[in-house]
């Protein structure tokens, strides 16, 4: 197989391009440690997969969604702790309705095995529970782990809460986000949410690492949810996050000294009228992507399978699941979030196109136009979107349809030309700021082993 000139010159670029790392200091935690004054942490809880969640024994349980991915072979540790305090109950306008309400809840740690793998940011993701139990939606192996990241799953709301209980009595039986029933309306999640953030800072779950960089992030629910945190209750409490990514969900509409992503897939996108970009607030769209796409279902499914005997299953009126990779987005998001915070602006994005009657505007293939263009968007080998229909959460799959064989040999009548079509959509994404190195090689590797032109 032969390649052009420029085709290989890209390709070059790609695979001299790198991405920095730092190390992490590991210590391990004693049973009981103080981080937060007010705060208990306790752990590592014992116990990890293959396991019985209800076993009396907690050493013979193990954490609620547990990584089935070797972690080991990738250098990283996963640990469990749970925390205790007194927190103060809000309503969603920001009203003060109690102070010193109890609490203990948990929160998950994905973190380097050795010193030198640490960045020194700590990835704090708001639990969503949009489907009735915790769910790790932030999660991304790859891109968490190769840059060196800290990831910390933070249980703060009621329903994910009693479904742990539910789950594992022995293990989470005495966890509680409602003050014994007083605030069953989440009233002290956003408090409860900083402080086990603060801990990450300062205590047990990362404990002897040096910390530089704390961020909030929360896709869906869990951005409505940091929504509220971020406009009416962070005003009149102590700052915890250096900045905010606020995922395939809603952006604060205060404009604060910290900095805030808000990275959405097609599917979110339903208005052309949008808030403009400032010094500290960067929007962007990604064509093609959905809400909930193939990439974290299908990390998601087998956890779900052995976690709850078997894995959401639905009937959606198009094919399901976009494969466009939103998660390298999200990814570029947080190393530029990070910069940010040391004072260097992130690059602006266009916004996805509209027709004038509002709808969104589609090329000849059925693709969005404007917005972040992946090359999975344009040099396409299946007609993805953000659209779909159907029972419960279908509407927020997107599309994912193949091309056939014809329409593949119209677009691309040789593999040399798939691959520089792939090679340069990446090099000018990663010129312009919104993918990173690795993701671009990935893409590339895939495209020269693919099935698409002719050889």
């Amino acid at each position: 197989m032969q390649f052009s000139p420029l085709t290989r010159l890209l390709a070059a670029s790609l695979l001299s391009a790198s991405m920095a790392a730092a190390g992490l200091v590991i210590a391990s935690a004693p049973a009981h440690a103080r981080g937060v004054p007010g705060t208990v942490v306790e752990g590592p809880i014992p116990g990890a997969p293959p396991g019985d969640p209800s076993s009396p024994d907690v050493a013979d349980t193990y954490p609620w969604m547990a990584t089935n991915v070797d972690l080991a072979s990738l250098g990283y540790v996963e640990q469990e702790f749970f925390v205790s305090g007194e927190a103060t109950a809000y309503s969603a306008t920001g009203e003060e309705l109690a102070t010193g309400v109890p609490y203990k809840t948990r929160v998950i740690v994905r973190k380097p095995a050795r010193p030198h793998r640490y960045n020194g940011t700590v990835i704090a993701e708001w639990q969503n529970v949009t489907a009735g139990y915790d769910l790790d939606a932030l999660w991304s192996t790859a891109q968490i782990t190769r840059a060196g990241y800290a990831w910390a799953g933070i249980s703060a709301q009621r329903v994910g809460v009693e479904h742990l209980t539910e789950w594992s009595p022995a293990r989470y039986g005495d966890l509680d986000v409602t003050g014994g029933g007083r605030f069953t309306g989440d009233e002290l999640s956003y408090d409860i949410y900083a402080q086990v953030a603060e801990t990450l800072r300062t205590s047990s779950p990362l404990r002897g690492l040096r910390t530089g960089t704390v961020l909030g992030v929360g896709a869906s629910q869990s951005a409505f949810r940091m929504t509220t945190y971020y406009d009416a209750v962070l005003p009149q409490s102590e700052k915890v996050f250096d900045g905010y990514a606020f995922i395939v969900g809603p952006a604060p509409a205060r404009r604060g000294p910290e900095p805030v992503f808000n990275v959405l897939s097609e599917t979110d996108v339903r208005s052309p009228v949008r808030p403009p970009d400032t010094d500290t607030f960067r929007r962007w769209e990604v064509a093609g992507s959905a809400h909930s796409g193939w990439h974290g279902q299908e990390y998601r499914r087998p956890i779900l399978t052995r976690d709850l005997g078997e894995a959401p299953t639905y009937q959606c009126d198009a094919p399901p699941f976009s494969r466009v990779p939103l998660h390298h987005v999200i990814a570029t998001s947080y190393d530029h979030l990070v910069r940010w915070t040391k004072g260097r602006t992130p690059p602006s994005a266009p916004p996805l196109q509209f027709n004038p009657d509002g709808s969104k505007a589609r090329d000849a293939l059925g693709l969005a136009k404007g917005g972040i263009r992946l090359s999975q968007v344009e040099a396409p080998t299946a007609l993805n979107t953000g659209d779909n229909s159907g029972e419960t959460f279908c509407f927020l799959f997107g599309t994912h349809a193949p091309f056939d064989e014809a329409r593949l040999d119209a677009l691309y009548p040789s593999r040399g030309r798939y691959v520089a079509a792939v090679v340069q959509s990446d090099a000018r994404n990663l010129r312009e700021g919104y993918l990173l190195p690795a993701d671009a090689r990935q893409n590339r590797a895939d495209a020269i082993h693919s099935d698409v032109g002719r050889d």
